[in-house]
């Protein structure tokens, strides 16, 4: 995964509200009608259970690791992750999507997908990734939605792709830092907008799919900006959007700004308002000063109340919030240490955030995700300096996407709410043909117990000593009595064919370290 949020964010320019009373007083209010797909929850994320990737990148890490850090990667394989679509063909879009969807229908569970492959992603040249042309990504995205097909699934649609827009000038006047020499001074912005309409468009096709939009973070764009873009880029098709992707802002503040994205949406697209005059972070409120922003909740009401429309949580815009790392807020570089602090770079001291949940208590908020997976790096992080050592760490950072043994465990040690150690361990023994394995169990476990794994396709676990065996599609469950003499082990399962050593063990409906 690329790193994604705030690596180059460019002047942040005030949303002024200005409801001026004599405009508002002779405006004529449109019908209050219900609001597009946004306001429907029938796609289902909210109150879902979220599907863990057996197979996941996460887990993938953990084969190569021992001890601590192999503990960590297993326990954060434990909790679910989003998946990321960041290139491929259509074809190979298309089959990583329905491989994902298949596993999860096959235990009624949600996934959640990220499509990452705009031209221009980041503002990056096409060398660094994404879609070469408007055509190749709406092909592309054709593919992901034909993978997903009419099954429940959630997609995170292009992070970055709303708050960094190549060639644009924002709502306020504003020409953006993103002027990449590749691209059409006359229309990339434009292009940028078919081609996110485009995607919300053929993902909605199917009528199980949930789609959210890139609402960036408090940190950052205005809630009159963003507002204006989603509008833009078709969120009334959509079911919302999601905040904070890649990044470090207290949920505190999420839950306040994305309300208010939320609102004003609401207010723009239903009555007179304009989405320039809607309060924000910045004004009334005071960004530093977080007991400042009930200013912006008051002038929020205002609106409400000077507009006749009344707020209907189930007739709004909803979003999603990644909590994947921002237990302990963002960083806060030394002062006049580093030229470049690259604060949203592998910063030391962080931690994972809320568990990922569709139980949220606010009705607007369908679920706490972790978008990015966290334990992976953001890349090479030299702060200013020559490199290639992290100054801030002292040592050198892993490339993007890689597994980052040190900041696994910065962020588990410093989660909050904090996170219990896995509690049982499972050791897996093949025999020498690696038709079988012998099975021990330790840590809290009962007189009995029901162990389940995934297998790869194709592959059958025909019996099992001692134990009963079950298979559904890839999960296989052995349930049997625990072996209580001597080293013998609690069951010994033998494969039709040679047995792949699975990548995550689930005693008892909780996950073990193997």
């Amino acid at each position: 995964m690329i790193p994604a949020s705030t690596r180059r964010v460019p002047h942040r320019r005030r949303a002024v509200a200005i409801a001026a009373t004599a405009l508002l007083a002779a405006a004529m209010a449109l019908p209050l009608t219900a609001t597009a797909a946004a306001a429907d929850d029938a796609t289902g994320l909210a109150g879902s259970d979220l599907y863990v990737n057996p197979w996941s990148t996460t887990l993938e890490a953990a084969q190569s690791l021992s001890g601590q850090a192999r503990d960590d990667a297993q326990l954060l394989g434990s909790i679910p992750s989003a998946e990321w679509l960041t290139s491929g063909t259509p074809a190979e879009a298309e089959a990583a999507a329905d491989a994902i969807v298949t596993a999860a229908a096959a235990q009624g569970r949600m996934p959640v997908l990220v499509a990452y492959n705009l031209p221009f992603r980041d503002c990056a040249q096409y060398s660094a990734g994404g879609a070469t042309s408007t055509a190749e990504y709406e092909a592309w995205i054709d593919a992901v939605a034909a993978g997903i097909g009419d099954r429940p699934a959630s997609v995170i649609l292009e992070p970055d792709g709303l708050g960094i827009i190549p060639w644009y000038t924002t709502i306020n006047g504003d020409s953006e830092w993103c002027k990449p020499a590749e691209a059409d001074p006359a229309t990339a912005a434009s292009e940028r907008f078919v081609q996110l309409n485009h995607a919300v468009q053929a993902l909605k096709s199917g009528a199980a799919t949930s789609v959210y939009l890139d609402g960036t973070h408090s940190g950052w764009l205005g809630v009159g900006d963003i507002t204006d873009r989603l509008m833009k880029a078709g969120v009334a098709d959509a079911d919302g959007f999601f905040l904070n992707a890649s990044n470090y802002v207290p949920t505190e503040r999420l839950q306040k700004y994305g309300s208010w994205i939320s609102q004003c949406l609401d207010l723009s697209q239903h009555t007179w308002w304009q989405p320039q005059w809607c309060a924000s972070q910045y004004y009334p409120a005071s960004p530093s000063d977080f007991s400042t922003w009930g200013l912006s909740d008051a002038a929020f009401a205002q609106a409400y109340a000077d507009t006749g429309r009344t707020m209907d949580p189930a007739a709004m815009a909803h979003f999603v919030i990644d909590t994947s790392r921002n237990g302990q807020g963002t960083w806060t570089p030394p002062a006049g240490v580093y030229s470049d602090p690259e604060d949203w770079c592998n910063p030391p001291g962080r931690g994972l955030g809320e568990r990922p949940s569709t139980d949220t208590g606010d009705p607007l908020i369908d679920a706490y995700l972790w978008i990015k997976v966290p334990g992976e790096s953001d890349g090479k992080c030299y702060r200013g300096t020559a490199g290639p050592i992290d100054p801030e760490r002292g040592y050198e950072d892993p490339a993007a996407c890689q597994w980052f043994v040190q900041q696994a465990r910065e962020l588990i040690a410093l989660a909050d709410p904090a996170i219990a150690p896995l509690d049982c361990h499972v050791e897996w023994t093949p025999s020498a043909d690696g038709t079988s394995a012998a099975v021990r169990l330790s840590g809290e476990v009962g007189d009995g117990f029901s162990l389940s794994f995934a297998v790869p396709d194709g592959q059958h676990i025909a019996r099992a000593t001692r134990a009963a065996v079950a298979q559904s599609a890839d999960v296989v469950t052995v349930t049997g009595a625990t072996k209580r003499t001597g080293n013998a082990p609690d069951t010994v399962v033998h494969a039709k064919g040679v047995l792949t050593t699975p990548w995550q063990f689930l005693l008892d409906g909780r996950a073990c370290t193997s």
